[in-house]
């Protein structure tokens, strides 16, 4: 399959008329790019994002006219079900997407502003974001991983999160909406909607969701499902798409061996919603699904690095819900595993949330507490029986494991620095030869 999926790259031309001030913007975002990328400041498809809707503040929506669009959104696993959602999608056209998963306005300027002639787009939007990006993009098809806490001094609590995303798709009737019936939350939020896609994703994380988000009461679950008790209506619905550890099953007796090139139970999940998505917007399943396998390291997420007579795997969670899972991906066979806290704005400087991660996993493995919150982790991993060192530098944590297979966990500044550290040992390493 040709790969069709267009990033902030090279913007093409395009031969549609725009007002002048949105020529005006483009034009200043692509002096703005070129400053930033001349002074060594990274790409700057950001500030070019920044700059052009200072100017024009309807640009979002001026750009993304005409093109079908797919959003995708949720607590955890945005980045990697863009990619796929993309991948699946490029049968179709030329799909418009985030290459790093910048998610905000900006980002989301950017990769328009870039990729101009792109019939389709496959958008990853932040929570917060969704309504008023839906407002200016018009979504063929919206995406609902999941819902839970994420940075409390961020995006506040995650019912308020519900209720906005409610709000915003009751805006736009004609979007149909791909839900994790798993997540009761997202079933919530997608509920009411004309045009719903259920999809059994998968919820391996369901402290958020106790008590029913519409009445308050408590939610039951059996192996059937969930239910809540103040409404009887309000209940898991039956999935159109499910997938076991084999294979992906949809509508009209569809079903393929799902075999995806990232780890996890949720990746699966995530892969079958990407495909719901695709074959919504008209792609051939099986062609869909194919897709889905082809997506591997995103954005450094999964990517394996050599250091030194390490072979480094590097694995990113976010908040309690994707600690969980992360920590599933763990190879307990490896030989050594560095655990990486940072508490920067980005990260949520509160790690109280530290508590609710199930580091007693680790009771029979070796951890090195790495980054500038190791000794919040220390504390947290002796309560939890866990054996580790202190060793602040992520990269100085690497080198003090055994030679062989290293697994880093870390959180989002401090993954975010580890990578540029990554990239600094591999140039020299090269310079050297």
């Amino acid at each position: 399959m040709p790969d069709r999926v267009s990033s902030t790259g090279s913007a093409p031309r395009s031969n549609a008329r725009v007002p002048a001030r949105t020529s005006v913007a483009l034009g200043a975002a692509a002096a703005a790019r070129w400053a930033s990328r001349t002074a060594g400041r990274g790409k700057g498809s950001m500030i070019g994002g920044l700059v052009a809707a200072k100017i024009d503040p309807q640009i979002m929506r001026r750009l993304a006219a005409g093109k079908r669009t797919a959003i995708v959104t949720g607590t955890n696993g945005k980045s990697t079900t863009t990619r796929m959602t993309a991948a699946a999608m490029a049968e179709l056209g030329d799909v418009a997407t985030q290459a790093d998963g910048a998610n905000m306005d900006a980002g989301i300027i950017a990769t328009l502003t870039l990729n101009r002639d792109a019939p389709f787009c496959a958008l990853e939007v932040d929570e917060l974001h969704v309504p008023h990006v839906s407002d200016a993009v018009d979504p063929e098809v919206l995406i609902l991983l999941n819902l839970s806490r994420d940075q409390l001094d961020r995006v506040g609590e995650i019912n308020m999160i519900e209720r906005r995303l409610r709000e915003g798709i009751a805006r736009h009737p004609e979007t149909t909406v791909v839900a994790n019936c798993d997540d009761v939350l997202v079933t919530s939020a997608a509920f009411d909607a004309p045009d719903v896609v259920w999809v059994a994703a998968g919820a391996g994380w369901v402290g958020d969701s106790v008590s029913c988000p519409r009445t308050g009461e408590p939610i039951i679950r059996t192996e059937a499902g969930w239910q809540s008790t103040g409404d009887e209506k309000f209940r898991r619905p039956d999935p159109q798409w499910w997938f076991d550890d084999e294979k992906i099953y949809g509508p009209g007796g569809f079903s393929a061996p799902l075999e995806i090139a990232v780890p996890g139970k949720a990746n699966r999940g995530n892969a079958t919603q990407a495909v719901a998505a695709a074959v919504a917007m008209g792609a051939d399943p099986a062609a869909a699904v194919a897709a889905v396998g082809t997506v591997g390291e995103v954005a450094g997420r999964y990517g394996v690095h050599q250091v030194g007579n390490h072979s480094v795997r590097t694995l990113l969670a976010k908040n309690p819900a994707g600690w969980q899972e992360a920590l599933s991906m763990i190879d307990q066979d490896a030989d050594g595993l560095v655990i990486a806290v940072n508490g920067q704005v980005p990260d949520g400087e509160d790690l109280s949330w530290l508590w609710d991660v199930r580091f007693e996993a680790f009771e029979t493995m070796q951890v090195v507490a790495a980054g500038e919150r190791a000794a919040d982790l220390s504390v947290r991993l002796l309560y939890a029986g866990a054996e580790h060192t202190t060793i602040p530098d992520p990269m100085a944590a690497i080198a003090s494991c055994p030679p062989g297979r290293v697994e880093v966990l870390a959180n989002y500044t401090a993954f975010r620095d580890l990578g540029i550290a990554l990239e600094r040992a591999a140039r020299s390493r090269k310079a050297e030869q």
